[in-house]
């Protein structure tokens, strides 16, 4: 019997396509083959087909990641997860136990992520003095649940090199105990980000099993395509060698950070724009801001209590054009990281200057855009560049937002008006900020309810069947993938998940518990909850 040859069957079948349903879906050597009544479907069986009994439950096309981060998740797996710690103390508790658990020697790093300084009892970020109760022989850094800052002890500023009197690096700054010039371990933006990546270096063997595992957890919430939103040059040697040895099964789009993009390009020029083994390089990534959460997010207006502080800007005017240029004249998409409208506003003048020169064909793609305005979705619409939405901010951090945003905070996501306009946008869950569960962020595009109850925005809210586009379709079309992913349509692959209920016919508050009961990619069962 062939693996990939099956007749899916007796349930309801999602194609995202104009003609919506479809009684019976073929597949053979990896694409969809005919879809159609169930009776013309099971007419064309043979010896070699499967047939699969939905016995009522639901198939549609595989959800597509429209921005995370595949190496990031793979490298957390091996580190102290902090996001359910509601208080310093729970922190610390937990760091020591880490470090007694993997009997660590001295000198070890002791690395932790996914704190949330809003949700500690404390409302601050732990300090060196913090982690230095954690160990004195260890250093110590923890990662904020954004990604965009993080803190260090005493051993680990030293370790680092880093002193009372050195310099902020540009756009980033080292945090000091107030009033004077004593380092307080805090990180920002480029300070934390560019010493976060040198502290853990694995052996690429262990790397790229960790990917495998990183790879599973996609898997599971149903996604076979996924990103490495932000590639440095170790994160392609991992990638390339999980490729090389075929240990990918989902597809990997990597898009390669732009101060390392001349090494990256030659190195791997046979994943430029075309997959192998399932891996393939996207473009160009760069980062504009922070996050509205941490406060670094580039805003127009300062932020709510605040007399002029609006976060600042990770790049000059002058890069960022630089950079769009580049992008343009090299036909390379571009993803950038823009939180603050500020920094949306930087992005889109960069585009406007630069298709004066040069056409924009790339799709290029504005990364979370969370406090984009109404004419910022209208320029966006006329140069055809994809805003891909974290919605699930909505729930994770809305109350948060209504403090730091105050009327502003209605508005993030505005996936309700994007829709309204006829622009193509995604969504995604910047994993391992949050698990890639698309179901959950479907439910939270569709309510818009936050942790306290709230409805961040009514007229923001997206219908059921927009926000499945979202995450298949358009996703699809963010990749130049449309032709071959996104729905179930003759010839496409056959990428494909059932669910244990339909998500049309499913209460709009219950969609988050609709369950992925197993996951195909090219025809082949690659997960499975039983």
């Amino acid at each position: 019997m062939a693996e990939t040859e099956k007749i899916f069957y007796n349930g309801d079948i999602l194609t995202m396509e104009d003609h919506l349903e479809a009684e019976a879906v073929w597949i053979k050597d990896g694409k969809i083959e005919a879809l159609g009544s169930k009776e013309a479907i099971l007419a064309l069986k043979t010896e070699e087909t499967e047939l699969v009994d939905l016995q009522g439950k639901t198939l549609m096309p595989a959800f597509i990641d429209a921005h995370s981060h595949i190496s990031a998740l793979a490298q957390t797996l091996a580190l102290v997860s902090l996001s359910e710690c509601r208080s310093i103390e729970e922190i610390i508790d937990k760091l020591k136990a880490f470090r007694e658990s993997r009997k660590l020697p001295d000198g070890k790093w002791i690395v932790g992520f996914g704190y949330d300084h809003n949700f500690l009892a404390e409302k601050r970020h732990p300090d060196r003095a913090d982690l230095d109760r954690v160990s004195e022989v260890n250093p110590v850094l923890i990662s904020h649940v954004s990604g965009h800052m993080g803190i260090v002890n005493s051993l680990g500023l030293e370790t680092l090199g880093i002193r009372e009197d050195t310099p902020d690096p540009a756009g980033g700054r080292y945090g000091h105990v107030e009033g004077t010039a004593r380092l307080n371990g805090y990180l920002e933006e480029s300070a934390f980000i560019n010493q976060a990546k040198g502290i853990m270096k694995p052996e690429i063997e262990e790397l790229a099993k960790a990917v495998q595992a990183a790879q599973d957890i996609y898997l599971a919430n149903g996604n076979t395509t996924v990103q490495e939103g932000l590639a440095g040059k170790r994160d392609l040697e991992v990638l390339a060698y999980a490729a090389e040895n075929q240990k990918l099964k989902v597809d990997v789009v990597a898009y390669l950070d732009l101060a390392q993009e001349e090494l990256l390009q030659e190195e791997n020029s046979p994943y430029l724009k075309k997959y192998q083994n399932h891996l393939k390089i996207g473009g160009y990534k760069l980062v504009l801001d922070g996050s509205p959460q941490g406060k670094t997010a580039r805003l127009t207006k300062p932020y709510e209590g605040e007399e002029s502080y609006r976060g600042n800007p990770t790049h000059t005017d002058a890069y960022v054009e630089q950079s769009v240029r580049k992008a343009l004249q090299e036909n390379r998409q571009l993803l950038t990281h823009c939180n603050g409208d500020a920094a949306a506003d930087q992005l889109i003048h960069a585009f406007q200057k630069a298709a004066q020169e040069y056409p924009i064909r790339i799709r290029p793609v504005m990364i979370h855009a969370q406090t984009v305005r109404n004419d910022q979705i209208q320029e966006m619409k006329r140069m055809g560049m994809i805003p891909s939405y974290f919605v699930a901010h909505v729930y994770y951090w809305g109350d948060i937002h209504m403090q730091n945003l105050g009327e502003r905070a209605y508005h993030i996501s505005p996936a309700g008006t994007t829709a309204r306009e006829k622009l193509v946008f995604t969504l995604h869950q910047d994993t391992p900020v949050i698990a890639p569960n698309m179901l959950e962020t479907v439910w939270c595009a569709v309510n818009r309810m936050t942790q306290s109850g709230v409805c961040l925005g009514a007229e923001e809210r997206l219908g059921v069947y927009d926000a499945l586009k979202a995450v298949t379709v358009n996703a699809a079309y963010q990749y130049f993938e449309e032709e071959s992913k996104g729905s179930i349509a003759e010839g496409k692959r056959a990428d494909l998940i059932i669910l244990d209920r339909n998500p049309l016919k499913t209460d709009r508050a219950d969609l988050k518990n609709i369950r992925v009961l197993e996951t195909y990619k090219d025809g082949l069962r690659v997960w499975s909850s039983r």
